[in-house]
């Protein structure tokens, strides 16, 4: 199986940085090209002017000598080979100095000064050429021209475009290697919190330093220190259930080792038959707690919201409490049902939650009722089931009540009824093992799952009662009805129905 080749967040910063710094140096050049023409075709035009108006003076000052003294002077001005000057002094019908085949007309006439400005074609060049023209007092005006090839402006710009590149070049050499350096520097946080993390293991698990981290990353960072948080507590939790658990089974374990071996060397049956027996039983508790260790397992956060369905809680509770009338009825104790916010008692009560979690909820609460029954109140025991309807913060939300008219809890044990393998005692008062005390903690971590509660509060009667509540899947209260009133009919009380 082939994997896409990984970005790197260098590469593509240096890249998305350094060619829109390179295209802006090329953009640089082209301009300072085109200032640089811009700038050379006014020089030379200046001087060419400059050059044409000289003459012209020459030519005022002589006067009638001029046709004499002029064509000496202009020779030796325009004797520079290097500059590739030609010159015309005529009168339009005669000629004075220069190159006669000098054009005294062109394209592009500009106005500078004194003088005319304009290109024209001179031997198959073109050239630039600056006119003056000289009134005389008597015939045609003196007309001065002075021109120059073209390519010779080129090389002046393209000599002006490369004194300007040399530094501009270096200035973006000098930029890559800044941005370099500075991309860089800016991802190094980013290789320390990855150093920060590979130094973590599954015993540290501690938080990301983020003194040195910029602003814009501790987003990141405060992600990673909470799912390190959430990881560390939940390793925590683990390691104390895994060893509270080997606690919790090697009681019973021995147990089963010890009268299995009892067993083993027992000669009178009836001996043999009370070790079996006693095998038996420790066999059931250890049953007994390896079902309550799964149901408190599957109570972990994430494991179940995804099975998640509609449930009517009235219907399950009346379900379960069914399935434990052959037990109550052995125990001499009276397990009924009621409603007590649906005269008709056959509305549902809809909630998102586990069927078989919310099923272990209401058999955990009745397996402790009915353990915790005093011997005396056997034959006069009584276990009610309640569901209603109520609203829990503003919101509607299914109650279960599972209360009895045994002795209670004391108060000093009650704050840490749902702690997992608490016992208080250690012993039920009807003389039955109390369990490995993971009912109620499996109890209140189903409801943590399911975004409800669960708390104890002592009952009219003397004895417990469990209240339950979870959020309904949706508005369950009539129309018309305010919350308050449905939330009055708990008041309300309906005569048990027996299950």
């Amino acid at each position: 199986m082939s994997y896409p080749a990984a970005n790197s967040l260098r590469r593509t910063l240096l890249r998305r940085l350094a060619a829109p710094l390179s295209l802006l140096a090329l953009m640089s050049g082209l301009i300072a090209y085109w200032l640089a023409w811009q700038y050379t075709q006014h020089v030379v035009d200046r001087s060419l002017a400059d050059l044409a108006t000289a003459i012209s003076r020459q030519i005022q000052i002589a006067g009638p000598e001029a046709r004499v003294t002029v064509p000496p002077l202009a020779q030796a001005m325009f004797s520079d080979p290097v500059e590739h000057l030609v010159y015309r002094i005529s009168t339009g019908d005669a000629e004075i100095a220069g190159d006669p085949t000098l054009p005294l007309r062109g394209d592009n006439v500009q106005r500078m000064h004194y003088a005319y400005v304009f290109e024209t074609v001179y031997h198959g060049v073109t050239v630039r050429v600056a006119q003056v023209r000289v009134p005389q007092p008597i015939g045609n005006p003196i007309v001065v021209e002075v021109g120059q090839p073209v390519r010779r402006r080129f090389r002046i710009a393209a000599e002006f475009l490369v004194a300007i590149m040399i530094p501009l070049l270096l200035l973006l050499l000098a930029g890559w290697a800044i941005v370099w350096r500075v991309v860089n520097q800016q991802l190094n946080p980013l290789t320390h919190l990855a150093d920060s993390l590979n130094r973590q293991t599954h015993t540290s698990l501690e938080p990301v330093d983020e003194t040195y981290v910029p602003v814009e990353i501790r987003p990141l960072t405060g992600a990673l220190n909470a799912l390190l948080g959430r990881l560390k507590t939940a390793l925590e939790a683990q390691r104390k259930f895994i060893a509270d658990a080997a606690h919790q089974l090697r009681t019973p374990l021995t147990a089963v080792k010890l009268h299995a071996e009892q067993a083993a060397i027992a000669r009178e049956p009836q001996q043999v038959s009370t070790a079996v027996r006693e095998l038996r039983a420790a066999a059931d508790r250890a049953v007994r707690l390896s079902n309550q260790l799964l149901s408190l397992a599957r109570a972990e956060p994430g494991e179940q919201a995804a099975r998640f369905a509609n449930v009517d809680v009235a219907a399950l509770a009346f379900e379960t409490g069914a399935e434990w009338v052959p037990r109550a009825l052995a125990n001499h104790v009276d397990l009924g049902f009621q409603r007590l916010d649906a005269p008709e008692n056959d509305r549902p009560l809809i909630v998102r939650g586990n069927p078989v979690l919310l099923h272990e909820v209401i058999a955990n609460l009745l397996d402790n009722a009915l353990k915790y029954l005093p011997p005396a109140r056997l034959d006069g025991g009584r276990i009610t089931v309640t569901v209603s309807q109520v609203t829990d913060g503003g919101a509607p939300a299914a109650e279960i009540v599972v209360e009895d008219n045994g002795r209670g809890v004391p108060p000093a044990q009650q704050a840490d009824l749902f702690k997992r393998f608490f016992r208080g005692d250690g012993q039920s008062q009807s003389g039955v093992d109390s369990g490995a005390g993971l009912g109620l903690a499996i109890v209140h971590d189903i409801m943590a799952l399911h975004h409800g509660s669960v708390r104890y509060e002592d009952a009219a009667e003397g004895g417990a009662r469990f209240i339950v509540t979870v959020p309904l899947a949706g508005s369950q209260i009539p129309s018309g009805v305010p919350p308050s009133s449905v939330g009055a009919k708990k008041t309300a009380h309906q005569a048990p129905v027996d299950i």
